[in-house]
């Protein structure tokens, strides 16, 4: 596993989770699956994947629950898996620390794009390790008391360091790259989560409010009708 990205895939459905890791092994990634969100949780602290793949309803732990448990203790991005795209399903994953989710009956390739989709955000490449990505536009940006460090990758509000997801991290480079610019929920559906077709503007939402939670709740200010901006 060592030259693998791994994958934590939790999945009670025999079918699905042999299914799905055979195909996932096969394009080249190194995969642990679960069926119950206990087990789940063991193995992610004793392999410490790359990504995790987590369905909603698993026995044991469910998959939100397990996601708030990754995310007390890491980063790695987290993929929600769910037979409903309830709004409910779907704002509680996000809104526990999932970076993207995908509704079951899914088709394998459409999988596999969101996986590397997320993976490039982390740095990580296609089937293996990569190296870290690097950022458009190196050194420091200020605004009031936030500062971002786009070449260390790092966020500080008021002098403190602000823990954020890749894809947190993703977002609030897009806005730092055109503060005071409005961008729409499409525009950044497009740049920050790759989707190269409508995706569900929900996920745009929950990642606002989270980083406002994180960086200021007046930095990021909403333009109705159209999207978000940056104060600068």
């Amino acid at each position: 596993m060592a030259d693998q990205t791994h994958v934590l895939f939790v999945e009670d459905d025999d079918v699905i989770r042999e299914a799905t890791q055979l195909a996932l092994e096969r394009d080249g990634f190194a995969v642990t699956a679960m069926p119950d969100g206990l087990s789940g949780l063991e193995a992610f602290r004793s392999d410490r994947p790359d990504i995790a793949l987590l369905d909603v309803m698993v026995p044991g732990l469910d998959g939100v629950s397990l996601c708030r448990r990754i995310r007390d203790e890491s980063m790695v991005p987290v993929i929600m898996l769910s037979a409903r795209a309830d709004a409910i399903d779907v704002v509680l994953g996000l809104e526990a620390g999932a970076d993207d989710y995908v509704t079951k009956p899914f088709d394998g390739a459409v999988l596999l794009a969101r996986i590397r989709a997320v993976l490039r955000r982390f740095g990580r490449a296609e089937g293996g390790r990569g190296d870290q990505a690097s950022p458009d536009d190196g050194g420091r940006l200020s605004f009031g008391e936030l500062e971002i460090d786009t070449e260390g990758m790092e966020v500080r509000r008021a002098g403190q360091q602000v823990a954020l997801t890749p894809t947190e991290m993703r977002l609030l480079l897009e806005f730092s790259t055109v503060p005071g610019t409005v961008l729409s929920r499409d525009k950044l559906l497009e740049r920050v989560w790759e989707y190269g077709w409508g995706g569900d503007t929900r996920v745009v939402d929950v990642h606002v409010q989270r980083l406002r939670t994180k960086i200021g709740q007046d930095r990021i200010e909403t333009v109705r009708g159209f999207g978000y901006k940056l104060k600068a």
